[in-house]
């Protein structure tokens, strides 16, 4: 691709963050999530995944894009292709964070890649972000970031079924209110969450899009409800097909033999929208 050797120059970037543990965006997500006797006190230790609360892009207004997103070329670079999406992350829980607690994160570029899809070209930037606190090393996880062209209509991907035989599937409401909040909560402005002209007008979908993120939480705390006993380990998910706002969304999950969970999120028609894979602590 033309701009591959500047593309390059990024890979190994640094970039560190610091930030607080504060008790109250813990709570707002408690809430978003309809979690009502939820408490968020000092000492306590946070959700799984709800460290995505913090380390926020402090962006100023005149640097967003058209898409609501930081304008590209700052840590992440400057890729060419117009629509830009989490892809996939993979996590491991080493200790706790806990609430009230002062956090450190290191962020690092460790790959950019091109691949053909049907709809063209696509680049992904896989970055590996260590979360510490003063007790060590808290969360590792490497997060792909794809970009892509912007489509002329939308295609859906090609779908996949859900497996029989589900131990559990919990149905989970979802409202232009929940992405509305969840977005504030994680001052993420991409315009395919809120604004529907937007989304469905210049990116082409069908209405507003559920958010990745929400829905890997959606399926780890799903996880944690049916096994209360137990702590994650490992995660990792990847998206494999848009979830709409008005699509009846479905939370599933499936012991496998070695005691570990396959975990899906679906659509009315049972279509997997994001897949994940969660190994508990021994």
């Amino acid at each position: 691709m033309s701009n591959e050797v500047d593309l390059q120059d990024w890979v190994g970037r640094t970039e560190e963050l610091h930030d607080r543990i504060d008790p109250t965006p813990v709570l707002a997500m408690a809430r978003t999530l309809d979690h009502r006797e939820f408490t968020a006190r000092f000492g306590e230790p946070l959700p799984e995944l709800w460290h995505w609360l913090y380390f926020l892009p402090m962006v100023a207004q005149s640097r967003i894009g058209a898409d609501g997103h930081p304008e590209k070329g700052g840590f992440l670079p400057p890729v060419a292709l117009e629509r830009r999406m989490w892809a996939s992350s993979r996590l491991t829980f080493h200790q706790d964070l806990i609430i009230g607690e002062e956090i450190h994160k290191t962020s690092e570029i460790l790959r950019i890649s091109e691949k053909q899809g049907k709809t063209g070209s696509m680049v992904f930037v896989t970055v590996r972000h260590l979360t510490h606190s003063k007790q060590g090393l808290a969360i590792s996880e490497e997060q792909d970031i794809v970009y892509l062209p912007m489509p002329k209509i939308f295609v859906p991907p090609p779908p996949n079924r859900l497996p029989d035989h589900l131990q559990w599937r919990e149905n989970y409401p979802v409202d232009p209110v929940l992405l509305f909040r969840f977005s504030a909560l994680t001052f993420n402005a991409h315009r395919i969450h809120y604004d529907v002209n937007y989304a469905t007008e210049v990116e082409k979908y069908p209405g507003l899009v559920v958010h990745g993120p929400l829905q890997a939480i959606l399926l780890m705390e799903s996880a944690k409800r049916h096994h209360p006993a137990q702590k994650p380990a490992v995660y990792a998910f990847r998206a494999m097909r848009p979830l709409f706002v008005f699509d009846p969304i479905a939370v599933c999950g499936q012991t496998k033999p070695d005691g570990n969970l396959e975990l899906y999120t679906a659509n009315g028609d049972d279509c997997i929208g994001m897949q994940a894979n969660l190994n508990w602590r021994s």
